[in-house]
């Protein structure tokens, strides 16, 4: 009996994917194969999958009514959503090619959607320095800080533990995040290895954890037997990881605080990069610091400051060489 696509895209997830992908990852996976996949090629013969199939998939998903968290509202899935979507697809059927169960990918056949990144708009310096000014004091402010100087993703920074930090030189190791799956907080190794990596510290970032580390000693005592010993830099009163959500609420209080606009705690990360490309980073040690897999990557994200700092270029080009002397 021939297989079908769903029968190989059901297998594929349990026996390939699931042992190679981290829990949430692998969560997303299932949910795009179970509910977007599965219910419209999961019938077609495996081996008579075509590129047709794929922009028809496409395209229904693209009409596809999404539901909203609160169960009101209307609209469609969003491109990125069929992306995504697309990639799973992409993925699952190179194994089959590679298998020589079908003769080769269509999905690559097949123009993508095209998506809309949506424009972030990250705190300016101004911004940056009243929101440290807001948090001076409070228990969390070298997380804030931490992530402000060196753009680190909620996990990594949740995931920090005192043996990645040298205090003495100056210098983090992210080699671990920390993430919500399988309903319980895990410590996970980074995803990828240029993920994994070591970052200078900022004197102003290096006080803000020294003071930390004495704030928490001094919380520690006051626990006593209930203290619980992870390691994390980054803690709940009694010693135990943070719920990121709670991190989430957090933030959002200090901004209401400080009178400064909504903002995701992932800007952060978009801050931190804006502000070293605006006041003169290499591009190269932008991408190490954040830690993204390429430098197209970091300029694909950035292009919007980017392409102001080749505007600045040009005027200073002008500045040289368009002298009243050269004047038509």
């Amino acid at each position: 009996m021939r297989q079908t696509t769903g029968e190989f895209l059901i297998d594929w997830l349990e026996n390939t994917a699931k042992p190679a992908l981290r829990p949430t990852t692998y969560r997303a996976y299932e949910t795009r194969v179970r509910v977007y996949l599965v219910p419209r090629i999961g019938k077609i013969p495996l081996n008579q999958l075509t590129p047709q199939h794929v922009q028809d998939l496409q395209n229904a998903l693209l009409q596809t009514p999404r539901v909203p968290r609160n169960r009101v509202g209307t609209g469609y899935l969003s491109p990125a959503t069929v992306l995504d979507t697309r990639r799973v697809l992409g993925k699952a059927l190179g194994q089959a090619a590679k298998w020589g169960l079908i003769a080769r990918n269509p999905v690559p056949l097949v123009d993508p959607p095209s998506v809309q990144r949506p424009e972030t708009r990250p705190f300016d310096l101004v911004q940056a320095r009243t929101l440290l000014a807001a948090l001076k004091g409070n228990r969390l402010e070298a997380l804030y800080t931490v992530v402000l100087a060196l753009g680190l993703r909620r996990g990594e920074a949740l995931g920090l533990m005192w043996d990645d930090i040298d205090l003495e030189g100056g210098t983090i190791r992210i080699r671990r995040a920390l993430y919500r799956a399988e309903g319980r907080l895990q410590l996970m190794d980074v995803k990828t290895p240029k993920s994994r990596r070591t970052i200078a510290l900022p004197q102003f970032a290096l006080r803000a954890l020294n003071e930390h580390r004495r704030r928490q000693a001094d919380e520690c005592d006051e626990a006593q037997d209930l203290w619980l010993k992870t390691g994390l830099v980054f803690t709940t009163r009694t010693g135990t990881a943070l719920e990121p959500r709670n991190v989430n609420r957090h933030f959002a209080g200090v901004l209401r605080s400080a009178g400064l606009p909504h903002q995701r705690f992932h800007d952060l990360r978009h801050a931190c990069a804006t502000l070293m490309l605006v006041h003169g980073q290499d591009l190269k040690v932008v991408q190490e610091v954040l830690g993204h897999s390429s430098i197209a990557t970091t300029g694909n994200v950035y292009a919007h400051v980017l392409m102001g700092l080749k505007r600045q270029a040009a005027a200073g080009m002008d500045a040289l060489f368009d002298t009243p002397e050269r004047g038509v």
